[in-house]
């Protein structure tokens, strides 16, 4: 091309990929091996010595993941990406290269259930301490600011309630303590929301939901913004500080403005693990090229859906930020002006029995633990994905006892209302 841009929908189908040099194979080709052959043995030692990029084995990259690294990260505005095996992975991964045992990061309450989960419980064995924040009220994330903080964390659509956060906003807060701010920006996607224009430093995916598309990949992602200034405050030595296992290596000396990426693949992905099969991957990029199409339809599905159930007399009040009477109404203008999202919930006036009752008697709704999908999904948190938590933790999180949360798919809007009718009528 030009110097022309390509825009949103181009970079879908196109980023990162070239037809294969080899064969001309104009799909990205699943390279399924586990290693790769080195030219000789300086080749060997400057890749293991981080001197020049290239493939040495398939947990550390992947030429298929590859792809779909570029990919992402093209479509979020960074700098860099790192694909892994699921969400919770890309998390991991993340908070590993700030955080050392006692230190803190400050998240906000409203969650999905695995990531409270995570970090309560899962992150203590590491002397990782998450301190919790209310995103509707910025100034709790400046109270809870302490010198032990390392990082901030948010949904920019939160799961399940679909709230909009202030991404802006909790930047400013990040900012002012020389923290980065992490968003979770999986039920979003950018194809609404791109929290690196709005102050993010790190942005992170359950590649599983929106770009993935299908409910048929596990997969994580994690998207530097090439933002943030690691050697600033001596507060991060993983990239700040010689790195002995690489012969003394500064990263963010040596790799600037990707440096955070690197850390990830270098010090996290390579001793952690837990990396994305490129089969996966190749799954996923398959559903990045729709994914354009695929948004927009789950977002008018599902603002008609939420019409419909505002009005219905048996629900108490729906939780869609695309309603003009949501308190998060002038958020989503804001941040997602093409749509609020495919992710809400309702609440049925007659409480959990209700909401247990819903999905037993939906027929095109799949009752199942994810989001995302084609398909329309439906599940009732407070006995499922937050079961875990006590009654005040779920309502807190937006999952109270009466809530039953819908991930509206590609269907058609009528056929989806007429399910939710009959369930509701019986």
């Amino acid at each position: 091309m030009s110097d022309r841009l390509p825009g949103f929908s181009t970079l879908a189908v196109h980023a990162g990929a070239q037809p294969d040099p080899t064969t001309g194979a104009r799909a990205t080709p699943i390279y399924q091996t586990t290693s790769f052959v080195f030219n000789d043995a300086d080749h060997a030692a400057s890749l293991f010595g981080l001197q020049v990029f290239g493939n040495i084995y398939t947990r550390i990259g992947n030429p298929t993941n590859a792809v779909l690294e570029e990919r992402v990260a093209a479509l979020e505005g960074g700098t860099a990406a790192l694909a892994v095996a699921s969400g919770h992975a890309a998390q991991v991964v993340v908070l590993q290269q700030l955080l050392q045992p006692g230190d803190e990061f400050i998240a906000a309450r409203k969650l999905y259930g695995g990531s409270i989960n995570q970090f309560t419980h899962a992150f203590k064995s590491f002397g990782w301490n998450v301190v919790w924040a209310d995103s509707d009220d910025i100034a709790s994330f400046e109270r809870a600011i302490t010198p032990r903080t390392k990082a901030i964390f948010i949904e920019s659509i939160a799961n399940p309630g679909g709230s909009i956060t202030d991404i802006e906003a909790i930047s400013t807060v990040a900012r002012k303590a020389g923290v980065p701010l992490i968003v979770d920006n999986t039920l979003a996607s950018p194809y609404l929301i791109r929290p690196i224009d709005h102050g993010a430093d790190i942005v992170v995916h359950s590649l599983t939901k929106f770009l993935g598309g299908h409910g048929n990949s596990l997969g994580g992602i994690i998207v530097d913004a090439g933002t943030f200034d690691w050697s600033a405050s001596g507060k991060y030595p993983m990239l700040s500080e010689p790195r002995p296992e690489y012969h003394g290596i500064r990263l963010q000396e040596t790799f600037g403005n990707f440096a955070f990426a690197i850390a990830c693949r270098v010090l996290g992905l390579r001793d952690l693990g837990p990396a994305l099969s490129p089969f996966n991957a190749f799954m996923i990029l398959t559903g990045i090229e729709t994914l354009p199409l695929r948004m927009q339809k789950h977002c008018d599905n599902a603002k008609a859906v939420a019409e419909f159930l505002a009005g219905h007399p048996a629900v108490a009040s729906v939780s869609y930020a695309g309603l003009a009477s949501d308190k998060y109404n002038q958020l989503a203008r804001k941040y997602a002006p093409k749509g609020a999202g495919a992710v809400f919930t309702f609440s049925l006036k007659g409480g959990y029995d209700a909401g247990v009752s819903l999905v037993s008697k939906l027929q095109l709704f799949s009752h199942l633990a994810n989001v995302g999908d084609t398909r329309s999904l439906v599940i009732h948190p407070a006995s499922t994905t937050h079961s875990q938590l006590d009654d005040a933790a779920k309502v807190k999180s937006g999952a109270g006892p009466d809530v039953v949360r819908l991930s509206i798919g590609i269907e058609d809007k009528e056929d989806l209302i007429a399910d939710l009718e009959q369930a509701l009528g019986a």
